[in-house]
């Protein structure tokens, strides 16, 4: 888990995003964080759902939640998933809102990006765009976002505030917010809180 004391905000950023681009790059290779579509069912996704989207959204899928099955996504709303990362949720609720519709990933890795392209190209779907941005600094008009879907990318930005405020902004009134994140039970004891092996635990 992230935390602001332990390493600057650039810092924080710079090591995350290496450790997805990472996970993007060799999604079976080791990494702090689990990947892949194995993970993904014990999540909660379905397996017959999974089989049916591209492999280069489902083999290099992190998150901590199921939200793109769990949250109500009506046909013909705008979705934003924010930390898209390779696609996975992004597609699923493309598939969900229907041509109507549309889908907006935002993430901040180029290579995950890469990856999500490809995974829309390959699956057909015309509503669904992906862009890099960061999380705290949306390129999205104020109140123009129906559901807003957030799977895991608290706990790995020091900015969370800002992020809370660009939801709040990009989300039009009475529009909804799908945030799955990992909490502890309890503190951290202090040599475990300071390293960054803990920043995906």
């Amino acid at each position: 888990m992230v935390r602001s004391g332990s390493c600057n905000a650039r810092g924080i950023r710079e090591a995350v995003c290496a450790a997805y681009s990472a996970a993007s790059n060799d999604p079976r290779g080791k990494h702090a964080f689990p990947v892949g579509k194995e993970f993904a069912e014990s999540l909660g996704y379905p397996g017959d759902l999974l089989s049916e989207l591209p492999a280069a959204s489902v083999e290099a899928f992190s998150g901590v939640s199921n939200v793109s099955v769990i949250a109500e996504i009506p046909v013909g709303v705008r979705v934003l998933d924010l930390g898209c990362g390779a696609g996975l949720d992004c597609l699923i609720a493309a598939k969900r809102t229907g041509p109507r519709g549309r889908a907006v990933g935002v993430d901040f890795s180029a290579s995950m990006l890469e990856r999500a392209h490809r995974a829309a190209s390959a699956a057909g779907l015309n509503n669904v765009i992906f862009c890099r941005a960061a999380a705290e600094a949306l390129p999205i008009s104020n109140g123009s976002i129906d559901v807003a879907l957030v799977n895991g990318i608290f706990n790995l930005n020091p900015s969370r505030t800002a992020i809370f405020r660009e939801l709040a902004r990009v989300v039009r009134s009475q529009g909804r917010v799908y945030a799955a994140e990992l909490i502890l039970r309890e503190p951290l004891a202090p040599e475990t809180r300071s390293g960054e092996a803990n920043w995906f635990a």
